[in-house]
């Protein structure tokens, strides 16, 4: 592929998205980096991230906006990466979910348990090791409200980064970041710091899908 050549969507239809756009911006092989909010332009990009937000809202604002089915036929086949409730919203299960469900892009074949470490308050960041990402350097990941991999449905999901230690209830290996295929889920905020590592990792990713 030339430099340059990837463009990159951020769903922006609630949550932090123009945080990813900076991140991706700053990647020399991505052409442009645009936000989502409508089919025409979700049709006109190569690879898309689901950010972190309020994933009830998400769902709801999608079905509203009619990008339901859209986004769930995108999921099926070009590469997605949602991170905290990006990671809610592309799996096909969740627990936790306040009462009569919420609406999901049903793409990742995992179980995700939403708000798995409690309210804002217990919050926190903690180092990583994802040398399969991102090589032997840790990686700071930020969780705010964040959601846990509760259970892997299929063999093609791989698990690469794991909880290194215990956080209030939720036990030290616990998964936090899988990939399936061309889809890749984080329960943590890569777009809070200034490591982009994790978006380069994405943009590799996609380009090889695009080739």
């Amino acid at each position: 592929m030339t430099t340059g050549s990837l463009v990159a969507g951020v769903l922006a239809l609630q949550g932090a998205f123009i945080e990813h756009i900076h991140m991706l911006n700053r990647i020399p092989e991505v052409k442009e980096a645009i936000p989502v909010r409508t089919e025409e332009q979700l049709n006109s990009v190569d690879c898309l991230i689901i950010p972190g937000g309020e994933s009830t809202a998400m769902a709801l604002i999608a079905e509203r906006c009619n990008m339901l089915e859209p986004i769930r036929q995108f999921v099926q086949q070009k590469p997605t990466w949602g991170t905290c409730a990006g990671m809610i919203m592309l799996a096909k299960e969740a627990t936790g979910a306040k009462r009569g469900g919420q609406q999901l892009f049903n793409a990742l074949d995992v179980v995700v348990n939403r708000n798995q470490f409690g309210s804002q308050k217990e919050s926190f960041q903690t180092m990583l090791h994802l040398p399969e990402l991102v090589g032997e350097e840790p990686f700071a990941a930020v969780f705010i409200r964040a959601p846990v991999i509760k259970e892997i449905k299929s063999p093609k999901v791989k698990i690469v980064g794991r909880l290194e230690q215990k956080h209030g209830q939720t036990e030290a290996e616990t998964a936090i970041a899988v990939i399936e295929d061309h889809l890749f889920a984080t329960a943590f905020h890569p777009e809070l710091t200034n490591d982009g590592r994790l978006h380069q990792f994405f943009v590799n990713m996609a380009l090889k899908y695009k080739q």
